[in-house]
């Protein structure tokens, strides 16, 4: 069977999403004293990066074009994409003068910094064990996924909508509380379901005897 090439549709997104947070980050913290333009930009940046998180894999198990540099880039794209997109709107709201929604914010970005480490280490610890273990995406983390890229959103557009909504960050409020449940549990999933395999010693090899085996004595009269 041919190999995929390590430049396929999948990893070309994969590379993409690398360089549109960048993009995102110059973009929501240079244009920040541009009216609208400084928020929908930003806005547009994100959801495209969004976007390709959501087509690659789906591209990549659909038409057989799993690589090991794709799994490889992939979760680092993601990672690159959720931390760095909060860090920079951390870094946003502060600059914007909204000092009490950044000092909840923190909280949260810290939630979100302590799960993506928290399961990188476990997945780590668990690679270098001799059984394969491979714990699919379920509900909980897609909705962990897809509350992320929603809050993100209304985070960065939310003052467009009105200034009521601009001075009390009612969407964002309710937004950032769903994302902390789910980054929890889904967090918590991985944990209960990578600790059986963390917490189990691996049986050691049992010595082939060299010794001849012993013929069996004839009793017979």
């Amino acid at each position: 069977m041919a190999r995929s090439p390590i430049l396929n549709v999948p990893n070309i997104l994969s590379f993409v999403r690398v360089l549109l947070v960048p993009a995102f980050v110059a973009a929501l913290i240079f244009m920040r004293d541009i009216e609208i333009w400084g928020i929908v930009v930003p806005a547009i940046l994100y959801g495209l990066t969004a976007l390709t998180d959501m087509l690659d894999g789906k591209i990549a198990r659909k038409y057989g074009l799993v690589t090991d540099f794709g799994k490889f880039i992939d979760p680092l794209a993601d990672k690159f994409m959720v931390l760095g997109s909060m860090l920079a709107i951390l870094v946003w709201v502060f600059l914007r003068g909204e000092t009490l929604f950044g000092m909840i914010l923190v909280w949260l970005v810290l939630i979100i910094l302590f799960r993506e480490l928290g399961v990188t280490s476990l997945r780590l610890v668990v690679a270098g064990k001799k059984k394969k273990v491979d714990l699919a995406a379920n509900m909980m983390g897609k909705l962990k996924t897809v509350s992320q890229m929603v809050g993100t959103v209304v985070i960065i557009a939310e003052p467009l909508i009105t200034p009521y909504f601009d001075t009390h960050r009612i969407a964002s409020y309710v937004c950032m509380a769903i994302m902390a449940f789910t980054t929890i549990v889904s967090g918590w999933n991985y944990f209960v379901g990578y600790l059986p395999h963390i917490v189990a010693t691996d049986e050691p090899e049992k010595p082939v005897s060299t010794e001849p085996a012993t013929e069996p004595t004839n009793t017979e009269a």
